[in-house]
């Protein structure tokens, strides 16, 4: 078994990956707060790649793209807490709180939280629930997310600016966008909600743009980054298809050889026989 997750209620999971690696790709439609207990999770964004070990917290805000490798670390599986800060209770977080309109964060990057022995408790105080043989009751799922918002503004003073921002995506750029984050292996569905449009008016849109099809450049972009990155970086095949937006090796090795006339495989030992 791969990955296993104990889901006490829908807002609050424990997750266990147990492969030496394991690869997602993540858009949340919830602000998350994930705890990383055991193993390594690598977060590779568009413009930033983060490493993260044992006892290390982050928010990984709603609507923002990421590609994560989980890893085991010092013979111990992944293991993470994650908490979903809901829209419903953060709407009555901060309406109760009667406070000025803060400004919209336009961070697309996660934000990782300074080690704290309040984070520690919260996240300590959660274990047992995972054994319980019921759901967590609603009125506790909710008291829980309170009290995880109320720490993270103790330990971020600046967290409201993200927390307390309820807009939908609006018309972007769609351009800028899908060259920003081209790499992630999202549905077609998902870049045109993230670009705020839908998705006949997203297809029209990136046509005048690209003068293509959305599934024809990205395959496209993707592989010009696997090819850059096997030649220019030297990096294993193995190691890059997934991060160029590739589900599978034997995928990514066929539309490679089909683009540029060889695997990834002949490319890699024919730059190593060159360079010898």
């Amino acid at each position: 078994m791969a990955t296993r997750q104990i889901n006490n209620h829908a807002e609050i999971v424990f997750t266990c990956s147990e492969a030496v690696h394991h690869n997602t790709e993540m858009i949340a439609e919830e602000h998350s707060v994930v705890r990383v207990l055991s193993g390594e999770l690598k977060v590779i964004q568009s413009n930033r790649t983060y490493v993260l070990g044992a006892g290390e917290t982050f928010l990984f805000p709603r609507n923002r793209l990421a590609s994560l490798i989980k890893s085991e670390k010092d013979g111990l599986p992944y293991k993470a807490i994650i908490v979903k800060l809901t829209h419903d209770v953060l709407r009555d977080f901060y309406e109760h709180k009667n406070m000025e309109t803060f400004l919209a964060s336009k961070t697309d990057n996660i934000i990782p939280f300074p080690k704290d022995p309040l984070l520690d408790s919260f996240f300590a105080s959660m274990l047992p629930y995972f054994n319980l043989d019921y759901k967590l009751p609603q009125d506790l799922s909710t008291l829980k997310i309170q009290e995880a918002i109320t720490i993270l503004r103790s330990v971020n003073r600046d967290i409201d600016t993200i927390l307390s921002d309820f807009s939908e995506p609006h018309k972007i750029n769609i351009s800028a966008f899908m060259q920003r984050n081209y790499m992630f292996n999202m549905p077609i569905e998902k870049f045109a909600y993230l670009t705020g449009r839908s998705l006949t008016t997203f297809k029209r849109d990136f046509k005048k743009a690209f003068d293509t099809t959305p599934q024809k450049w990205l395959t496209m972009k993707r592989l010009e980054l696997a090819h850059y990155q096997l030649t220019e970086k030297h990096r294993k095949p193995i190691d890059v298809f997934y991060e160029v937006g590739f589900e599978n090796l034997s995928h990514f090795s066929y539309a490679f050889k089909k683009q540029f006339g060889q695997s990834p495989t002949e490319l890699a030992v024919r730059k190593t026989d060159v360079s010898r």
